[in-house]
């Protein structure tokens, strides 16, 4: 009995998120002074070292130091605090470039994504570089999270003063709640990838006074994400 107890007290320990950002952040920054003194001794071996074999050997331990570090720092500017510089945008410009950094960040799998682009003069407050991560967080989701057969397929229009930009991605079996699409940080933890990217992308939406929700169609078969976003004058 006294075993359940304390285990059911350790379930029910609160812990402010804003505290866990804080841990988190700093715990990557003491990992990453660790590795770069790795890095330092790595690459003073290296110099010391005649035999070729040996040589490529240290080359490689500094590729895995090297890549364990871009992965920590990835995990903290995920937690980072967002704040849009936003300027006028014309949304049929914006959806331009997006298609082009779309074709460069997913060169191999650009040809299975279909545009349907209904705008005209309508102009959006946006941060250029800002809002395109968080559209760009859920199409690689798309393509690495149980996507299923078809292309995946991106809309944008204007409806009744909101710019709406859709994401429908082809998923045969999906049982997320999506009642609080991205506002659930480190409900989904695997390898590699830790709950955050998501998370991220709706408070980047959140701080451009936007919506982001998301909505599972049993019979298509589709998972769809739509933006929301508020239209300015033309």
């Amino acid at each position: 009995m006294a075993d359940s107890a304390s285990s059911d007290r350790n379930e029910l320990i609160g812990v402010q998120w804003t505290d866990v950002v804080r841990f988190v952040r700093q715990l990557s920054h003491d990992l990453r002074n660790h590795l770069n003194a790795i890095e330092l001794q790595s690459a003073f071996v290296s110099e010391l070292a005649q035999d070729a074999e040996l040589q490529g050997e240290i080359k490689r331990l500094r590729e895995m130091v090297s890549a364990l570090a871009s992965s920590l720092q990835s995990v903290s500017a995920k937690l980072g605090a967002v704040s849009p510089n936003r300027m006028a945008y014309r949304a049929a410009d914006f959806m331009e470039d997006l298609r082009k950094r779309v074709a460069r960040e997913f060169p191999q799998q650009n040809a299975d994504i279909t545009w349907k682009i209904d705008l005209g003069d309508e102009m959006i407050d946006v941060d250029p570089p800002l809002l395109p991560e968080a559209i760009l967080e859920l199409i690689r989701n798309a393509f690495q999270h149980g996507r299923g057969e078809g292309a995946i397929a991106v809309s944008a229009k204007v409806d009744q003063g909101r710019f709406l930009f859709r994401l429908q991605e082809p998923k045969h079996q999906f049982e997320v709640p999506t009642e609080n699409w991205g506002g659930e940080p480190l409900r989904s933890i695997g390898r590699g990838h830790y709950g955050l990217g998501l998370s991220r992308a709706r408070r980047i939406v959140d701080a451009h006074d936007g919506e982001m929700q998301a909505q599972y169609d049993r019979t298509g078969g589709a998972l769809v994400t739509t933006i929301t976003l508020p239209v300015g004058r033309s």
